[in-house]
């Protein structure tokens, strides 16, 4: 079944409350949607957004990139030679990993659809659920208190703590949180790149003393620095994990060769796609390395694709996907409801729109 048409629309999604990092502050986002239509009229769909801050792609580069070097890769193809499209896609330029991923992700929906069977099987079946965080945005402290105590009262036992902005601060800010909470919930640090080496292992260690509910620090030094997380991981007991150190399997090699990370965090829109998302995964079963599937801040399509590797992929034991809960989206509804995330049986991803 050949590929017959791919096109690409923009739409803009309100965030219900604005989204905080160390990076960056989001009150809606441009969402890419990316159409592939095959010769006997089944649609797939992919969608992505414009990270700047993390992946270096706007709005205008995405389009751009999609309409005039990945789709004329792909056009006219056969949708069961998914491997070598992908692939190809994947190689046939430098970076552009978001418009790379929205393509990639078309592509397997199509495919899903044409055999008839949802993402998860197409990766080889579902091998367990899971259970979603919510993210506290980087806030003044008794907002991000009061947003702990929300998220708790909506069933969620796994909060997501951004910090990061200022250091001094960043320890008063987890203690007071978890003092303000119930004590069985677990807690996950990201510092979005937000500290130095040193810092970090300060922080960690005096984090380590107050015997706090920490799962991993995620991310505490910038994305070029690998000895700084080599430096963290052999001077610290709480795991840490890489994020945006971890764009490609290549990346992902080269901090298991440097013994730097305990935790891997996969995203769709670092990775150009599922394929490379699944070979990351793998890369680092091998090495004894346990993966999270994250999402930047995405239309629910993309994150619900993400979640669908996620059930499959024995090695990705945790997720992190709950943009969709932050979206002002009706799609997100059936799919992400509180903590819990329900993937569609119906073939493909899961979600369709009106032609």
């Amino acid at each position: 079944m050949k590929i017959k048409q791919i096109n690409v629309t923009t739409q803009s999604i309100p965030l219900v409350k604005p989204f905080k990092t160390a990076l960056r502050t989001v009150t809606q986002i441009e969402s890419i949607l990316v159409k592939v239509t095959l010769d006997n009229g089944i649609e797939g769909y992919g969608a992505t957004v414009p990270t700047e801050a993390i992946t270096g792609e706007t709005k205008q580069s995405i389009i751009g990139v999609l309409q005039y070097r990945l789709i004329p890769v792909v056009i006219g193809r056969d949708i069961e030679m998914i491997a070598k499209n992908t692939k190809d896609v994947q190689t046939c330029c430098v970076g552009n990993t978001s418009a790379k991923a929205a393509l990639d992700m078309a592509m397997h929906d199509a495919l899903g659809k044409h055999l008839g069977i949802p993402l998860y099987q197409w990766f080889g079946g579902k091998t367990h659920d899971h259970v979603n965080d919510m993210t506290i945005s980087v806030n003044p402290t008794e907002q991000m208190i009061r947003d702990a105590e929300i998220a708790i009262n909506h069933g969620f036992s796994v909060l997501k703590i951004k910090v990061g902005k200022e250091a001094k601060k960043d320890i008063e800010r987890i203690k007071r949180i978890y003092e303000a909470i119930e004590p069985n919930v677990v807690l996950r640090i990201d510092a979005n790149q937000g500290w130095t080496a040193k810092e970090a292992v300060r922080i960690i260690r005096q984090l380590e003393q107050s015997n706090l509910p920490i799962e991993f620090i995620e991310q505490p030094v910038p994305k070029y620095d690998i000895e700084g997380l080599r430096f963290i991981r052999e001077r610290v007991n709480i795991p840490i994990m890489a994020d945006e150190s971890v764009f490609s399997a290549h990346d992902a090699l080269t901090l298991i060769r440097c013994q730097a990370v305990d935790l891997i965090n996969i995203k769709l829109m670092k990775t150009g796609g599922l394929r490379e998302a699944y070979t990351i995964a793998s890369l680092a079963e091998s090495a004894g390395i346990q993966c999270m599937i994250g999402s930047m801040m995405e239309p629910t399509l993309s994150v619900l694709a993400a979640a669908h590797l996620a059930a499959a992929h024995p090695n990705i034991t945790r997720v992190d996907l709950d943009a969709p809960l932050w979206l002002d989206d009706s799609n997100q509804f059936p799919f992400f409801q509180g903590s819990e995330i329900h993937l569609p049986n119906s073939p493909g991803i899961g979600i369709s729109y009106p032609s």
